[in-house]
């Protein structure tokens, strides 16, 4: 995941060299410009390159270089593309060859967090025609690392941007590295070309990588602790160190912003992919009713076979013979045979779909050994009758606590979405006051720089200065020793220097602008102090949602932990209740030769029985039909179900 995003300045940042301009101050901007050329196409070394240009601009006032900084134009989209991306979470830094002096000025436009350049070295406001920094003898990369180690990040979660030669290293080992309208150089060793003079091209390459390496990333484990600050003053007009505090607050509230983007954008996707799970598992779940009514319906199967083989065991003479009781059971199958092609031949279209349920659904084979005697065979299913109530029982009470897990859990993924919901209410809240605070805040400093503008025209500057100098013929006077000549001529410079400045006279009209400048200024320094306490406010209630959100979901977790165990082992209880109830079928047909004779002794009775049997059956295969697509059955209905054998 990319968290940090790095650019290069002149001609990415800025579009023009800042070097260049300054040369033009004092007319070798050629010069500077042939040598810039060379180093920017890889023929000379950046150290040597940086100390040739900068040596010849020795002499060129700082002042100046100042004011060519405020003027030089920003590239194209430059600061959508860096609001942009802070608002999405990313660390933006500048690293550059180039110099604070001119950088310091792009950071106060553009918001950047961190900002990595060499500096002129002055004396008196001149430069000396010498270069200090980390950039002149060593490499972005250097850099780049040193600062990706303090934030704690890697090269992997870094996209690096550039246009020279001189920005390979970074380009080469940062995660991606995109070459901004470059020279050849940086081309081929580039991932992502962009030749357009437009950032914004920039950053949708970015947004898009970094969606990319962030989609079905769904973890919540994080938790943001922010502290901000609230600037308090009692000045009617807000000096420097207030401006400051106020920024740093703003800031500080920004980052905020960032920070739990990411936590906003995860949390959501967590919710989506919670309701698909839920969603797979109630339809899995309406799937396998219809099997535990199936079920139910073997269980009363079983009980009514019991019934009627104590009953046929009653009828049964103690004196039959093996014999008898094989040639029994073989006229029961033929019999069986002949019932079930009956209506194989009249409806074949409605037999297809009961065989493939009932292949879903069959019993296990059994592997088991029979007794050898009539009462061993008695005993056996007296064992596994009181062995299939007790399974049956452990399976409801394992599917009853799935019911009830599953409960707990779908009422807490509802619990869940409500959190999240007020979480992003108050997010987004707090983004609104942001605004407010940074519209409030430019107002305020607008105003102040009218003030000062204001009270330096009215003559504050000549004011100020007479001051000054009387205050230092004063302290002369009282604390040195001086010839009496000397201190006459000093004494008689300050009557004079007051005597100028009492000339000096201030305008009342002046005078009340710049009262009235300074009560909108208060105002608006209130109001920032104000609404950065709201967002500071909106900004702890988004926490505690979401902190309150990661606890609903791990009670949801653990919840879905036990719905999914308790599913496992009510399914293992049923295969084991679906093995019994092969074994007693066995049983059953081995204890079944007198009810065999009593079924023959029916059928005889006439055709007129075959016939009812035939529509009982046919009533009873429409009955299974509207079973399957979700009718409830009467007690009769599945008595008649079992009767022909149809689940």
């Amino acid at each position: 995941m990319i968290k940090l995003v790095v650019f290069d300045l002149d001609n990415v940042i800025i579009d023009g060299e800042g070097i260049d301009e300054i040369g033009k101050l004092v007319n070798i901007e050629d010069q500077i410009a042939a040598i810039t050329e060379q180093a920017m196409q890889g023929d000379i070394d950046f150290e040597t390159s940086i100390k040739k240009r900068v040596g010849l601009l020795k002499g060129v006032a700082t002042e100046d270089i100042k004011t060519l900084a405020s003027e030089m134009p920003l590239m194209k989209g430059a600061e959508e593309t860096v609001s942009t991306l802070k608002e999405n979470g990313f660390d933006v830094a500048i690293i550059s060859g180039s110099f604070d002096i001119i950088a310091d000025t792009i950071k106060g436009k553009l918001d950047v967090d961190k900002i990595f350049t060499n500096s002129l070295v002055e004396e008196d406001g001149i430069l000396t025609g010498e270069v200090t920094g980390p950039l002149v003898s060593g490499s972005k990369l250097d850099v780049l690392s040193s600062f990706i180690e303090e934030k704690g990040y890697t090269l992997d979660e870094c996209v690096a941007i550039g246009d020279g030669a001189n920005d390979i290293s970074m380009i080469e080992s940062a995660k991606y590295g995109i070459a901004f309208n470059a020279k050849p150089a940086l081309k081929e060793n580039a991932d992502i070309i962009v030749e357009t003079r437009d950032l914004t091209d920039v950053l949708n390459v970015i947004i898009h990588l970094n969606s990319e390496n962030t989609e079905g990333d769904a973890d919540v484990d994080k938790e943001v602790a922010v502290e901000t600050e609230v600037v308090e003053t009692t000045d009617v007009v807000v000096e420097n160190q207030e401006e400051e505090q106020v920024a740093d607050a703003t800031e500080e509230v920004v980052e905020e912003i960032e920070e739990t983007e990411e936590l906003v954008e995860e949390a959501e996707e967590e919710a989506e992919e919670a309701e698909e799970v839920v969603e797979e598992e109630t339809a899995e779940e309406e799937e396998a009713e219809p099997a535990e009514e199936i079920e139910e319906i073997e269980e009363v199967e079983e009980a009514e076979e019991a019934v009627e083989e104590e009953a046929a065991e009653e009828e049964a003479t103690e004196d039959e013979t093996e014999e008898e009781a094989e040639e029994a059971v073989e006229e029961e199958a033929a019999e069986e045979a002949e019932e079930v092609a009956e209506p194989a031949e009249e409806k074949p279209v409605k037999e297809a779909k009961p065989k493939k349920s009932k292949k879903k659904n069959a019993l296990p084979e059994p592997d088991f050994d029979l007794a050898d005697t009539i009462e061993g065979v008695r005993a056996q299913k007296d064992e596994r009758e009181e062995r299939i109530a007790k399974v049956a029982e452990e399976r409801e009470a394992f599917n009853r606590e799935a019911k009830e897990q599953r409960k707990i859990r779908d009422e807490l993924n509802s619990e869940l979405k409500e959190n999240l919901a007020k979480a992003i209410e108050f997010r987004d809240q707090r983004n609104e006051i942001n605004k407010q605070v940074e519209e409030n805040k430019k107002a305020r400093n607008k105003v102040n720089d009218e003030i000062k503008s204001l009270e330096w025209s009215s003559g504050k500057k000549d004011r100020v200065r007479i001051e000054n100098e009387i205050k230092k013929i004063d302290k002369i006077i009282e604390t040195r020793v001086l010839d009496i000549k000397k201190e006459n001529q000093l004494v008689k410079n300050a009557n004079d220097l007051r005597k100028e400045l009492a000339e000096i006279k201030e305008d009342d009209k002046v005078k009340e602008e710049a009262a009235e400048l300074k009560k909108q200024s208060e105002e608006y320094h209130a109001k920032v102090v104000e609404l950065s306490e709201q967002a500071q406010e909106a900004h702890e209630q988004m926490l505690a949602y979401f902190r309150k959100t990661d606890e609903i979901r791990t009670a949801a977790d653990e919840a879905h932990k036990l719905f999914i165990q308790a599913r496992k082992n009510a399914s293992a209880k049923h295969e084991e209740f679906k093995m019994i109830l092969s074994e007693i079928h066995v049983i059953n047909k081995k204890l079944g030769s007198s009810k065999n004779r009593k079924r023959r002794s029916e059928k005889s009775s006439g055709s007129s029985n075959n016939k009812k049997n035939r529509e009982e059956k046919e009533r009873a295969e429409s009955i299974f039909d509207k079973f399957k697509n979700g009718k409830k059955l009467s007690t009769e209905e599945l008595l008649l179900l079992q009767k022909y054998d149809i689940n």
